[in-house]
């Protein structure tokens, strides 16, 4: 297929104007294969971003190949980083995604250097790295082969099914270093999901993920996240979920309420005032002025709720997170460890595997597309 663009530092009227002043850009591309959709190729500095140590995040460092993501879930908590491109959060954050194509051959030269410490990398703490840009870019496997042959652990969290594609590649990676699945899939009403999460794969196409994860011999956690009051917060709804969770063969469950940024809330309350009118007062009341938590009285009616039917169908989940009142993992945390299969838990945290076959048994990677973020940047590494 042809693709149109432009040259390096080439503004033209189909480059957006916060975009023509990078001096990374080597293009802007449009394909009917993804219409609507505007892909802005950069040269990326560099590949690792760091978390600051003030930070209560269980992970040290994130890479991010794209900025962006067509996934168009209308709660994403990373929305806001575009605004630092003079791109909108809304539906530019949908349509104008940036593409590191060089983030791969970057990322070897940054994991070469005599001062990298192979500490745990996340993907997915921003934009997915399995959107649907991946199946033309395939930025992934030179990550994951990159970040294996250092040493250095890995995990992924995800919506996307494209996962299913770097499986083999992930099983040999794991044979050297610890690597941890998990996949986002927050909603069980199909006809919701649609709405809510339109450039998403369905709910049945993600829980088939799952079983392919586990049978790859992967342990998986399922973000069951965000949980939208009123909306998904049910029973029945939280039951029904739990019973499909199960039955693909997660391991584990994380939970967490819809968490509204300021930068997300007028996008989100937009779609509510649209598809569920009745709930945008309770939303108000609930996410008010420039409040983005749930009250922490229904965090704590949800968790009683929750926790209970999580043990009731045979599911692990994580320790309570006392900020969004759903539950996190420690798996990065500076005495936390990486659990092989059959093989206890690493004593001095992650390293090479003497001979044995990771299988992810705790989660690693803690994007969701509902917690809370606490950082953000110009360089739009926004993690919770």
């Amino acid at each position: 297929m042809r693709w149109s663009g432009q040259e390096l530092e080439v503004e033209q009227g189909s480059t957006l104007p916060g975009l023509a002043k990078l001096s990374s850009l080597v293009r802007s591309v449009q394909t009917p294969e993804f219409a609507g959709v505007t892909f802005h190729e950069v040269l990326a500095k560099s590949a690792l971003n760091k978390v600051p140590g003030s930070s209560s995040m269980p992970f040290g460092w994130t890479i991010n190949p794209y900025r962006g993501c067509s996934h168009a879930c209308v709660y994403c908590f990373a929305r806001p980083t575009h605004t630092y491109l003079d791109l909108d959060a809304g539906d530019d954050f949908d349509r104008q995604i940036v593409v590191k194509v060089n983030v791969a051959e970057v990322l070897r030269k940054e994991l070469a250097r005599p001062s990298w410490r192979h500490e745990p990398v996340a993907l997915g703490t921003n934009t997915d790295p399995y959107q649907r840009a991946e199946g033309r870019y395939e930025l992934m496997p030179g990550i994951i082969e990159a970040l294996a042959d250092s040493g250095t652990p890995i995990s992924v969290l995800t919506k996307g099914t494209l996962l299913r594609r770097d499986l083999p590649l992930l099983a040999r990676a794991a044979e050297r270093v610890p690597v941890d699945l998990a996949m986002s899939i927050a909603v069980y009403d199909h006809e919701l999901q649609q709405a809510v999460e339109p450039g998403t794969p369905s709910t049945k196409a993600r829980l088939a993920t799952v079983t392919a994860i586990r049978e790859a011999g992967f342990d998986c956690t399922v973000f069951l996240m965000p949980i939208l009051p009123d909306l998904t917060d049910t029973r029945a709804h939280l039951d029904e979920a739990l019973r499909q969770i199960k039955a693909a063969g997660a391991t584990s469950v994380l939970h967490g309420a819809l968490h509204l940024r300021p930068g997300v809330k007028p996008w989100f309350m937009q779609w509510l005032e649209v598809h569920h009118p009745q709930l945008v007062p309770k939303y108000r009341s609930m996410y008010y002025g420039t409040n983005s938590y749930a009250p922490k009285a229904y965090r704590q009616w949800l968790g009683a709720r929750i926790r209970p039917m999580i043990r009731a169908h045979g599911l692990r989940y994580g320790s309570e997170d006392p900020v969004t009142g759903g539950v996190r993992s420690s798996a990065l945390s500076p005495a936390g460890g990486a659990r092989a299969a059959g093989a206890g838990t690493w004593p001095t945290g992650f390293g090479r595997p003497a001979g044995s076959r990771l299988a992810g048994a705790r989660l690693v990677g803690t994007r969701s597309a509902g917690g809370p973020a606490d950082l953000a940047g110009p360089g739009g590494d926004t993690l919770f």
